[in-house]
């Protein structure tokens, strides 16, 4: 994944040293003391991973985002404070490889219940074109249960220790695409995890926490349903977009993805791929170039002025917005999925 502006890990390491020195007098919060008011203080990376801890926490909790709305995750930087504040969290609930310099502070933080998304389902590597070719929801069962189960705990565990060589692969170093929370069914599976892990950090509220969890669960049930009906029955299947964050949602419903630039919402794309994107609206009838709100739609504009096609919004969902379409994660959803059936020419 191409990550703009990396920061040098040393730089990094420098400011989680000042952040964790300047609230050290603080940072032996434990989960048992409850956090806010009798609250579990529960710190999330950006809006997906907050989204869950919200819907799953309930009233238990009280989730702070590092990545405030508006903000495009990757380009996160974060202060000594904010540093400091994971440091204090009594829960933290991350996706490394999205955000390196979140990896390294919560790497540096020495929190116990610290929990990555990623390692709660499978990763994959998708390039700028990514084919769907899986209708079936094969593997859904007990076997990917059973990887989420397994990761439930002892992957939390692992990481609550800052384990390294959790099997998977992540972000830049592997190529594996994070973007997991945009297929509805991954993203049930890592909300099962992060149930079964808050329910292990506040034993006293276990009993919410698995309510809450299968309460969403069910919503996600019901949003992939929706989104298999809606695009069953497309005119065509092939999707141009400038930001390369939709391989997982595109394998699920038997779509084909083309990024215009990448995983990289902003990177400028090549004449030669602006000419291959061309040929291929022309080859599987293409009708729109989709951009997200969180990044410019200059790209979009001028390769759909080129090759005489609308543009459309289709949402990430990295974080929420008053330009976004919808309260909150399944709303978005509902909304990029109205987005995809127009473009694709779904009954």
């Amino acid at each position: 994944m191409n990550v703009r502006r990396l920061i040098p890990t040393t730089a990094v390491a420098g400011a989680v040293v000042l952040g964790l020195t300047a609230l050290s007098a603080c940072s032996t919060s434990d989960a048992a003391d409850g956090g806010d008011g009798g609250k579990l203080k529960v710190t999330a990376s950006f809006y997906p991973m907050q989204f869950l801890a919200e819907r799953i926490g309930g009233e238990h909790v009280a989730v702070t985002s590092l990545t405030k709305p508006g903000v495009e995750p990757h380009d996160l930087e974060l202060t000594p404070r904010q540093i400091g504040s994971i440091s204090e969290s009594d829960y933290v609930l991350y996706l490394k490889g999205v955000q390196p310099v979140v990896d390294e502070a919560i790497k540096q933080s020495g929190v116990k219940n610290t929990v990555d998304a990623a390692t709660l389902t499978t990763l994959e590597n998708h390039g700028s074109e990514v084919s769907g070719h899986d209708h079936s929801h094969e593997g859904e069962g007990e076997g990917e249960e059973a990887h989420a189960d397994e990761h439930g705990h002892e992957g939390e565990e692992a990481h609550g220790e800052h384990s390294e060589g959790d099997g998977h692969n992540h972000g830049e170093e592997g190529g594996a695409d994070p973007h997991i929370w945009l297929d509805p069914v991954k993203y049930a599976e890592v909300a099962k995890g992060v149930g079964k892990s808050l329910e292990k950090a506040d034993p006293d509220h276990a009993a919410d926490y698995r309510k809450n969890t299968d309460a969403l669960v069910a919503d996600l049930g019901e949003l992939d349903t929706a989104y298999e009906t809606g695009l069953k029955d497309p005119a065509t299947r092939t999707f141009i977009t400038t930001h390369s964050a939709f391989g997982y949602l595109a394998e699920r419903y038997g779509l084909t993805q083309q990024g215009i630039a990448g995983i990289d919402p902003e990177a400028e794309p090549s004449p030669a791929r602006i000419q291959e994107i061309h040929t291929i609206a022309e080859k599987e009838k293409a009708t729109t170039v989709f951009f997200e709100t969180l990044a410019s739609d200059r790209t979009a504009k001028t390769l759909a002025k080129d090759t005489g096609l609308k543009t459309g919004v289709l949402d990430p969902l990295e974080g929420i917005t008053d330009r976004s379409r919808g309260a909150d994660y399944i709303e978005v959803m509902e909304s990029n999925l109205a987005a995809l059936k127009k473009a694709l020419g779904a009954k």
